[in-house]
């Protein structure tokens, strides 16, 4: 059977559990699709919000405050939450990118020191990192060392090394100035769990995102080419070849299930950067490409999206009193008000957290959207 590009979108929605909201606990929920972006602080919860049934922030909050889910840099170079126990393979998969991306960029080249200069830190960073720090803390203890290069080793190094966000404060957990702690598990990893790092992490984005094809999850992770394939040969038949609509070959976890071409996806207000965007090549599953211009702005930032029947039909942002949402094209009146139950929904959890959530993007909106339609609800 070749599967249709619809059913490709139902895949993803359906394994990012945004067909049903699903009674998980959060860290389940987490693992489930894999990671969550988290270059913003509120975008993990309403992420979950969308996923979870009777989904309550406060647990979000303990789970980041006990770490049972962890923040920190991994796939594309920014940040996500994960599961605990996936950070350390997840970490031991990027690590090579991670690193190439800060010790051979010119603000750390222009220091003149070598990647060897700042990988002699390391243990010394884990010692010192064993209790929170601020990162003007860290620098402090950098620049003995270092002197006027601190900033710039630092900025290498809180990229690459394994370490975690620590939660500050609220309303969504994490808030400047950012706070660092060691993960206990990753330092001192052998680079040759590097390769089953990357097996690890295949898989649970084929549980997430699949079926998809080796240049979706370079999309996703920015790992290169030769990494994937070995990591597709030596999953063996845990991973088959799938039929798909286009010229790329797709792969799938054995025995995973897509839904059929007619099945309903409900109406979801997405956060900014949810990783159902950004999972697979470019123009992706869920966002026409005809909108991608309007959703994904010139300088990468993500809007938060309006998705009706599996595609983006729009944006919404927080206005006083309530969500304004903007739509791409005509609704109908029932996707209307499935659209306004969820902002209801929404507006309600945010009133008690922060009505102006995603305050500092809202120039985006000041030229508006062309040929579109806009309703406000009020919480």
């Amino acid at each position: 059977m070749i599967l249709t590009a619809r059913q490709l979108a139902l895949a993803t929605l359906d394994r990012q559990l945004l067909l049903e909201r699903r009674r998980l606990d959060v860290a389940e929920a987490v693992r489930r699709v894999c990671a969550l972006q988290a270059q913003t602080p509120a975008s993990p919860y309403l992420a979950l919000w969308n996923r979870v049934q009777d989904f309550a922030p406060e647990d979000l909050d303990a789970a980041f405050a006990d770490r049972r889910i962890v923040k920190a840099t991994l796939m594309r170079i920014t940040l996500h939450a994960v599961h605990t126990e996936d950070y350390a393979p997840y970490h031991a998969a990027m690590l090579s990118t991670l690193r190439a991306s800060r010790v051979y960029d010119r603000r750390f080249t222009s220091t003149e020191l070598t990647h060897a200069d700042a990988d002699a830190l390391l243990p010394k960073l884990e010692e010192f990192l064993a209790q929170p720090r601020t990162g003007a803390e860290v620098e402090e203890e950098v620049t003995g060392r270092f002197g006027e290069h601190a900033h710039r080793v630092w900025w290498a190094l809180r990229t690459y090394a394994p370490i975690h966000h620590v939660p500050t404060s609220g309303p969504w957990s994490f808030t400047q100035p950012h706070a660092y702690l060691a993960s206990p598990t990753a330092f001192g990893s052998a680079s040759g769990e590097a390769a089953a790092g990357v097996q690890r992490l295949l898989l649970a984005y084929l549980r997430a995102f699949g079926p998809a094809s080796a240049q979706d999850f370079a999309r996703f992770t920015l790992l290169g080419r030769p990494a994937i394939t070995q990591a597709l040969h030596a999953l063996g038949d845990q991973v088959v070849r799938v039929a798909g609509p286009g010229r790329a070959a797709l792969f799938d976890l054995a025995g995973a299930a897509v839904p059929a071409e007619d099945t309903p996806a409900p109406p979801r207000l997405l956060p900014m950067w949810d990783s159902t965007l950004l999972a697979h090549a470019v123009p992706g599953r869920v966002l026409p490409p005809e909108y991608r211009p309007l959703v994904v702005r010139r300088n990468g930032d993500m809007l938060p999206c309006l998705l009706v029947d599996g595609q983006v039909a729009g944006v919404w942002r927080a206005v006083d009193g309530g969500l304004e949402l903007t739509a791409f094209h005509k609704l109908g009146k029932p996707v209307w008000q499935g659209l306004t139950e969820e902002a209801e929904k929404l507006s309600a959890l945010l009133a008690d957290r922060d009505p102006t959530v995603y305050r500092r993007y809202g120039h985006w909106w000041d030229k508006g959207f062309p040929g579109v339609e806009s309703t406000i609800v009020k919480g």
